[in-house]
């Protein structure tokens, strides 16, 4: 189990973590046809038309917009948790974020507000690097929590003296960058028993290949809320427009202290999320790109580096097992001008492991192929 205490003295910010595959850019960059970034979940299809439509025509850009999120994006959010989810969440216990990576970022020393005597953050250990480093920024210390042999996190594992100081957990399901899916009946249990508020990072629900889409607010509101996010589910990563909903006395703090830290959604992109929240269509459509490059991107590597590589049970990344991540990636950006990211960018659990992010359109993916076959 990682543990990552709070700082003392001035805080020197890390490199962040996609900058250090800058070396490899122009060994990539060399072949013809460039370079083919598949390191970041930057979504590279069209948002729907509709959408991009409500964006230019709302008339939203001269007043201020609620930080809480208008109503009828709110109501957009329930109805859409209550038709893809299956749960009903009360409006006023919905509110708006400015995408999900501020939230993420941000949490942490919002909590501490809420709760002074507590000062850790728990959250996977093989991660999305935002969970420890919002910790940092909050102040916090952070307590990386193993996985078991399901694939779930071992809620078990962590240390009673780190329960006692938990201000929050985060889970994350489907998981990045593994795929994984957690049990998340568990974790609000866990929460519960221990008083510890459960996050619930669900930005990949619509990309969850084995089974239904699942939701930690299935098993109820109290003590949890869930994070989502328009960035992957409607090609709208620019636009910044997300929610958080769940537990009543939680999420009216946190819309009060946001509000009162001027973080909110421009109106004109709240006019176009409410009409993305309201389109089921282009999503099927993107899921099936997503479905087809895994599989696409899946075969192509098990080829060339003669392993099998694993389909994740949900969202769109690859997590491949290998010897050394970052040997893996050069070898790949040297054989395939293709940009992968080195597993140890998601926690020191993940040395052993890359991260494929198969995002580019199907041309881009088969020119990785048609480079790497020419290698054999």
């Amino acid at each position: 189990m990682s543990v990552t205490e709070a700082l003392v003295g001035p805080f020197d910010p890390p490199p962040y973590p996609y900058d250090r595959l800058n070396r490899l850019k122009p060994v990539c960059a060399a072949f013809d046809g460039g370079l083919v970034d598949l390191s970041i979940g930057t979504p590279f299809d069209a948002p729907p038309a509709a959408v991009v439509e409500a964006l230019g025509t709302s008339d939203a850009e001269r007043s201020y917009p609620p930080s809480a999120g208008t109503l009828e994006y709110r109501t957009a959010c329930h109805n859409w948790m209550a038709r893809r989810l299956g749960v009903e969440v009360p409006v006023d216990q919905i509110a708006a974020a400015v995408g999900t990576k501020e939230f993420v970022a941000s949490l942490p020393r919002f909590m501490r507000l809420m709760n002074p005597d507590r000062d850790t953050v728990l959250y996977p250990a093989v991660a999305y690097p935002s969970y420890a480093m919002g910790a940092t920024l909050g102040g916090c210390r952070s307590v990386g929590v193993p996985f078991g042999p399901d694939g779930t996190l071992d809620l078990g594992a962590v240390d009673a003296a780190d329960i006692d100081r938990a201000l929050l957990l985060w889970v994350n399901s489907p998981g990045n960058p593994t795929g994984q899916l957690d049990d998340l009946e568990a974790a609000a249990a866990w929460g519960r028993k221990h008083a510890v508020p459960v996050f619930s990072d669900e930005c990949y629900v619509e990309f969850t290949w084995e089974g239904a889409p699942r939701t930690i607010l299935e098993h109820g509101l109290d003590g949890v809320v869930a994070v989502h996010s328009l960035s992957k589910r409607s090609n709208l990563a620019g636009a910044r427009a997300g929610f958080y909903a769940g537990d009543a006395t939680i999420v009216d703090f946190l819309r009060s202290v946001r509000q009162h830290s001027g973080m909110l959604i421009p109106g004109p992109v709240q006019a176009a999320a409410t009409v993305a929240f309201g389109d089921d269509v282009h999503v099927e459509e993107q899921r099936e790109r997503y479905r087809r490059r895994l599989e696409l991107m899946a075969d192509v590597l098990s080829e060339w580096a003669g392993i099998d590589v694993p389909r994740p049970a949900g969202a769109f990344y690859l997590w491949i097992p290998v010897a050394d991540g970052w040997d893996f990636a050069e070898r790949l950006a040297t054989d395939g001008g293709a940009l992968v990211s080195p597993g140890e960018f998601y926690g020191a659990d993940g040395a052993n492991f890359v991260r494929v992010a198969v995002v580019q359109p199907d041309e881009r993916i088969d020119l990785v192929a048609r480079r790497l076959a020419s290698t054999a």
